[in-house]
C-alpha cells in the first residue's frame, strides 16, 4: 500500500500533470483511502469517514436498483449510466478548472437522481437534469459540503417544471412474473399506465391498490420508488449502521402519519390515509435517502425535528391542496433551504447568553 501511494505522490508531484491532479487524487483516494481530514461538511466522525458514508448508501440502494431492473428492463441501467456519465463529467471538469480535489458525493448523487424518474424518460432528459442538479445543486455554492440544495432534487425538481409531460404522465406498468425485466431492455409501448396511485387518488379519491401492491412495486411510479420493501430494509440498515440521523426519517414520516390520519377525519376525498401516505409517491424512498443527507439537512439534535416536520407538513400540503399528485421533491428542497436558519435557531435557544447583572467596560 505504501508503494502504491508513493506512485501517486509522484504522479502529483509531476508538473506536467498538473491539469489533472483532481483525477489522480480521486484516483488515490479510492486504491489508498484518505490521508487527511475533512474541510468542510460531511466530516470525518469517528470510523465515518466520507468513503465510507458513500459505500453504506450506496450498498443500501441496492434492492432499489435491482428491482428497477426487474421491474422496468435493462433500459434502467441505460439511466444510470448517462446519470453517472453526464453528471461525473461535470464534477471532474468543475474540479480540474478550480484545482480541487474530485469529492465521491456524486457516487451517490449519480444513482439517487435516476432512481426517482419515470422508466420512460428519454435518456438526454436525463443528462439535462444530471447535469442541472451537479452545476446549479452544487458546484454554483462551490462544491460537496457547501451546497444548500441536495443535487439529485435539484435535478429532479428542474426537469419536473422544464418536461411535465414527460415527467408525470408517461408511466410505465412494472414487468412481473418469471424474470420480470432481466430478460427485456423495456416495458413494450402497449404496457403505458397514465395514472399512478396517488393521481388515481387526486382524481377521484380512490384508493386503487392494495398495501401488498405497493409494498411490493407492481404499481406504477419512478424507477426506484416503488419496491417499498427494500426501501424500508434500505433505511433501516443506514440507521442501524448510523450513516444517517434517525431522527429526521421518524420526525418526517411520523408527521406525516399524524396529519394525514387528522386531514382524513375531516376531508377523506382529498387526504389520503396513512398507510397509503406512507406507501406511496416517493415519501419513503425521500425520507431515508434524500433528507437525511447530511450536507444539506440540519446538524442539531433540535433541527433534525424540526426539519423533519416540517418537510412531512409540506408534503402533505403539496399532495393535498396543490396541483401536484406528488410533493416529496419541492418539500425537501424548501426545507433545505430553511436549514441553516433551522440550526440558528436552535442554538441560539440553547445556547443563550446570559444576563448575570455585571457591567462590563468595553475599553
Amino acid at each position: 500500500m505504501n508503494g502504491l501511494r508513493s506512485f501517486f505522490d509522484n504522479l502529483k508531484e509531476n508538473e506536467s500533470l498538473q491539469p489533472v491532479k483532481p483525477v489522480i487524487d480521486a484516483m488515490a483516494a479510492i486504491f489508498c483511502g484518505p490521508d487527511e481530514v475533512t474541510a468542510s461538511a460531511p466530516h470525518i466522525m469517528d470510523n465515518n469517514d466520507l468513503k465510507r458514508y458513500m459505500s453504506m448508501v450506496i450498498l443500501a440502494l441496492l434492492p432499489s436498483t435491482f428491482a428497477s431492473i426487474y421491474f422496468y428492463g435493462w433500459r434502467a441501467v441505460s439511466i444510470i449510466l448517462v446519470s453517472y456519465i453526464v453528471g461525473g463529467l461535470t464534477e471532474v471538469l468543475f474540479a480540474i478548472i478550480r484545482g480541487h480535489e474530485i469529492e465521491e458525493g456524486f457516487l451517490v448523487t449519480g444513482l439517487i437522481f435516476p432512481l426517482v424518474l419515470p422508466p420512460t424518460i428519454p435518456l438526454w432528459m436525463v443528462a439535462v437534469g444530471s447535469f442541472f442538479g451537479v452545476l446549479f445543486g452544487k458546484e454554483v455554492f462551490g462544491g460537496t459540503g457547501r451546497n444548500v440544495f441536495n443535487p439529485a432534487i435539484a435535478g429532479r425538481v428542474f426537469i419536473s417544471i422544464a418536461f411535465p409531460v414527460a415527467m408525470t404522465t408517461k408511466w410505465a406498468k412494472p414487468l412481473v412474473g418469471g424474470l420480470g425485466g432481466f430478460l427485456k431492455y423495456s416495458v413494450p409501448v402497449d404496457a403505458m399506465s397514465a395514472a399512478t396511485p396517488l393521481a388515481v387518488f387526486k382524481t377521484n379519491g380512490e384508493l386503487a391498490f392494495s398495501t401488498f401492491e405497493l409494498l411490493f412495486g407492481t404499481t406504477g411510479g419512478s424507477m426506484g420508488e416503488t419496491f417499498r420493501i427494500g426501501i424500508i430494509i434500505g433505511g433501516l440498515f443506514l440507521i442501524a449502521a448510523k450513516i444517517v440521523d434517525w431522527r429526521i426519517p421518524t420526525a418526517y414520516l411520523g408527521s406525516v402519519v399524524i396529519l394525514s390520519a387528522i386531514g382524513n377525519q375531516f376531508l377523506p376525498g382529498t387526504v389520503a390515509p396513512p398507510l397509503y401516505q406512507l406507501l406511496t409517491g416517493g415519501l419513503l424512498f425521500g425520507a431515508f435517502f434524500m433528507a437525511t443527507d447530511p450536507v444539506t439537512s440540519p446538524f442539531t439534535k433540535g433541527g433534525t425535528w424540526i426539519f423533519g416536520i416540517f418537510a412531512g407538513f409540506l408534503t402533505l400540503i403539496f399532495r393535498s391542496f396543490s396541483g401536484y399528485v406528488e410533493g416529496v421533491m419541492f418539500s425537501i428542497l424548501l426545507a433545505n433551504s430553511v436549514t441553516p436558519l433551522i440550526d440558528s435557531m436552535v442554538l441560539k435557544t440553547k445556547f443563550k447568553p446570559k444576563d448575570d447583572g455585571v457591567v462590563y467596560n468595553e475599553n
